[in-house]
């Protein structure tokens, strides 16, 4: 069972229940780098003792499960609790994702399916619920963690001085990870006020400066990884 670090008490808590760990795998990055505390489970027991001792504050929730399956956790979970679950299925059918939400389920994502998707919808639910959502939360990739509200950047514990447009652009790339932006996608969200705005080269400069202060090897970047021909993909 896997729980993500630092600071996680001050970010909503995502249970994340699903029997295949790539899945798992995937999804728990996402929601980290969107500004989520996450908790694993790999089946329907490990995430009824999840539920029951530590109650998080959303459950992505698989539909074929062993030990329990997803709807007979669903069901403990609706007779103690209000907490929002989004169930996540390889079933496609209308009758499958009705008698899941009959069930009471508060959304249902079929699979294959996108993970910026999957966060997506959880913060769609968290708002429709009244939760908190991760956007503005610590932030993890790596060996970096990022604090938007403080304004802090630290590697391997160590503080990053970045300058104001390295930090807004930076935070522009933690709220959409695994999404292919262009150069000219960029200019607008950072630069829209700035008469730099209109040459694309000053993101091609500050995407080389972010990767020197924050990868590990910046002439081969795991995060800040260039999409030929487009612009800029953020890994987390």
């Amino acid at each position: 069972m896997f729980v993500s670090s630092a600071s996680a008490a001050e970010r909503p808590r995502i249970l994340v229940v699903d029997d295949e760990p790539m899945v798992r795998e995937v999804l728990c990055q996402y929601l980290v780098a969107d500004g989520f505390s996450v908790v694993e489970a790999e089946n329907g027991d490990e995430a009824v003792d999840v539920v029951s001792t530590e109650p998080p504050d959303l459950v992505l929730l698989d539909l074929m499960l062993p030990k329990r399956n997803g709807l007979e956790v669903l069901a403990f979970i609706r007779r103690t609790s209000a907490l929002p679950v989004i169930l996540l299925t390889a079933r496609g059918e209308e009758a499958d994702r009705v008698r899941g939400l009959e069930a009471g389920a508060d959304d249902y994502v079929v699979k294959p399916f996108s993970a910026r998707e999957v966060t997506a919808r959880v913060k769609t639910v968290l708002r429709r619920t009244g939760e908190p959502v991760g956007d503005a939360m610590c932030t993890t990739f790596g060996d970096v963690e990022v604090d938007p509200a403080r304004r802090l950047v630290t590697k391997a514990g160590d503080e990053v001085d970045l300058p104001r447009k390295e930090f807004e652009l930076l935070t522009c790339f933690l709220s959409h990870p695994g999404e292919a932006l262009s150069r000219e996608d960029l200019l607008q969200k950072v630069w829209a006020s700035s008469t730099e705005w209109q040459d694309p080269s000053t993101v091609t400069v500050h995407v080389r400066r972010l990767r020197g202060r924050l990868e590990d090897d910046p002439s081969n970047p795991a995060h800040f990884v260039t999409v030929f021909g487009h612009g800029y993909r953020f890994e987390p």
